[in-house]
């Protein structure tokens, strides 16, 4: 269980607070969308199958998660916004948190 990947450059530790930009076709456009969440989970033991799952929350307070292939051409750019101190590989406790609670449990002081 790896609790840390490098991706072109940057390490991505879980707990860390990220901000992927992905490319999205729509017709003969091509946009890019900012989703921006906390790693929880990284899956995948080669370049070619590594997945990574972000979570956030909506202003409504619904949780959503994204499953990103590392290896997808639609990937524009990923920015590590806030690092954590977690130790652990997985981060799956956080969907039963509120937001408030799990930014005390993951950026605390130590």
């Amino acid at each position: 269980m790896a609790n840390s990947i490098s991706y072109k450059d940057t390490v991505l530790n879980v707990g860390d607070t990220l901000s992927l930009s992905y490319k999205i076709k729509e017709g003969d456009r091509v946009r890019q969308q900012l989703f921006k969440g906390i790693l929880i989970n990284i899956k995948g033991n080669t370049d070619q199958n590594r997945m990574i799952t972000l979570r956030k929350v909506s202003k409504i307070g619904i949780g959503v998660e994204r499953i990103i292939p590392l290896s997808s051409p639609h990937i524009a750019s990923i920015k590590v916004d806030k690092k954590s101190n977690y130790t652990k590989a997985k981060l799956f406790f956080a969907r039963n948190l509120t937001e408030a609670e799990l930014k005390r449990k993951l950026y605390a002081k130590k």
